[in-house]
């Protein structure tokens, strides 16, 4: 995911993201727990997604407060 389409989504569509990857991340997690091992690198990517989405929308709460 490459934070110039990040910044371009809608408050909403960042929000609806978030929820999404924080569903796959726990379902990722549970396969682990499960003895299914899912790849490292998904759960790895999840996590690193949903840092993003969330600096993102920091970014435009604190562009929002400065104005």
């Amino acid at each position: 995911m490459d934070m110039n389409d990040i910044r371009k989504k809608t408050d909403k569509e960042l929000a609806e993201e978030i929820v999404a990857l924080r569903k796959e991340q726990f379902n990722l997690r549970m396969q682990a727990a499960a003895g299914q091992a899912p790849r490292a690198h998904q759960i790895r990517n999840a996590r690193k997604d949903v840092a993003r989405l969330k600096t993102a929308q920091n970014e435009r709460v604190k562009k929002a407060g400065k104005k």
